[in-house]
């Protein structure tokens, strides 16, 4: 694999000299390389395009960011071989705490120990390296970085994509996998429902004292949710999570803007001493929140995927799982379908993927959504009736099954890859 185009066997040259391929994915990062490593598993080739330099992605400290990684999307991984690499770089989930601001009637979720962890947390950057070393080695994926697409053509006989230095590419279906900014969705003029939170996440990794037992803290307050998510102790045995905290528009900027030791007494007031002392483990980072959900995800020969389709909430810890579902089901229908003889940019191919995905997408944004305004209602009355719903779950095994089977990731319909 390298930067540049580069001929495979069983591949053809076409006039205008650029390799064909089954894909062409727009966007290299966590979605748009599990797709093509994916896809490549099932002996789907792809050219995967990125205006990134991979080496300042996982540069250190360039993304304090960390992912929580449910049960299911974890099968993804090791279905397509990334467990070997990853399973060291990952801190289990063993149990969800979920409480509204630290008040009596919180939720404990654990699962049995014969059903395993409620997933596992890793940096984002462990996440790219796995991915791009993987697709290194990976010869069905043609993998071209520091450019762009200027020019994205779909007509009945394929697609067609012109590089920023002018080198064409082709191949048989578009997958748009670029982000919530995505051109390619706005230029195929998709229709979204979006709307401001009007609150920003600010997100870090903290040292703290006593050690977190693989537990996540889901801590609910008016301003937002303030999240405790746990990661694996340093090279120096230290204890560490990461922070995500979300705070309104309107207080964002004072937040980033305190110094080291003002911000650290802030979070230490939300955190009630669960965790003991604590100070900083990595610089902060902040990033508005907004909801969008695309009411179409496929036209002709395009298929849009990930954060490019719907963007959430990080209220559950759901956005990059989301978008692997997508990619586990666009590759069990396009490997079904090829089966058959048909090449990947069929329509049927494609509304099959569409009715598959519209569903599951809208459930998950509804819960998603629907937690973060009724956990941001302020006031007594609202606080006391949210902990005596909480408390009813507490007290019903089916109840707390079922959000932990929604936690995990294994309600619904699941494509082969997501399955144990």
């Amino acid at each position: 694999m390298s930067d540049s185009n580069t001929t495979a066997p069983n591949t053809a040259l076409t006039p205008s000299g650029g390799e064909r391929r089954d894909l062409i994915i727009l966007g290299g990062g966590l979605v748009g390389m599990t797709l093509a490593l994916a896809a490549a598993k099932a002996g789907i080739t792809s050219h995967v395009i990125d205006r990134a330099d991979p080496a300042d992605l996982v540069a250190e400290g360039a993304d304090a960011r960390a992912s929580a990684i449910s049960t299911a999307s974890w099968n993804l991984f090791t279905n397509i071989g990334l467990a070997e690499r990853l399973k060291p770089l990952g801190c289990p989930i063993d149990s969800i705490a979920v409480t509204d601001g630290m008040k009596p009637g919180r939720i404990d979720f654990t699962p049995k120990p014969e059903e395993g962890s409620l997933g596992r947390m890793f940096a984002n950057r462990d996440l790219r390296i796995a991915l791009f070393d993987a697709a290194r080695e990976e010869p069905a994926i043609a993998w071209h970085v520091r450019t762009e697409a200027v020019r994205r053509d779909r007509g009945p006989h394929g697609v067609e994509v012109e590089l920023a230095d002018g080198r064409i590419l082709t191949g048989s279906l578009l997958v748009a996998a670029e982000g919530r900014q995505s051109p390619t969705r706005d230029e195929a003029r998709f229709a979204l429902a979006k709307w401001d939170y009007r609150h920003r996440a600010t997100v870090a990794a903290l040292f703290h004292e006593k050690s977190h037992e693989n537990t996540a803290w889901e801590i609910f307050y008016p301003a937002g949710p303030f999240a405790l998510l746990p990661l694996l102790d340093d090279e120096q045995g230290r204890h560490r999570s990461a922070l995500v905290w979300t705070v309104a528009e309107k207080d964002a900027a004072g937040v980033m803007a305190m110094p080291d030791a003002m911000f650290v007494n802030e979070v230490a007031s939300r955190m009630h001493g669960v965790l003991g002392a604590i100070s900083l483990a990595a610089p902060r980072m902040s990033y508005p929140l907004r909801f969008h959900h695309a009411g179409r995800v496929v036209d002709e020969r395009l298929a849009v995927i990930g954060d490019a389709a719907h963007g959430m909430h990080p209220i559950a810890g759901q956005g990059l799982n989301l978008g692997l579902r997508d990619v586990g089901a666009l590759v069990e229908v396009l490997t079904e379908g090829m089966r058959l003889g048909l090449e990947p940019g069929d329509a049927q191919m494609l509304a099959r993927y569409e009715k598959w995905r519209s569903l599951d997408t809208f459930m998950v944004m509804s819960v998603t959504d629907g937690l973060t305004r009724l956990f941001g209602i302020p006031g007594r009355l609202p606080s006391a009736a949210r902990r005596l719903g909480m408390g009813a779950v507490q007290r019903l095994p089916a109840l707390k099954r079922f959000f932990m089977d929604e936690a995990r990731g294994m309600s619904g319909k699941l494509p082969e890859l997501l399955r144990a």
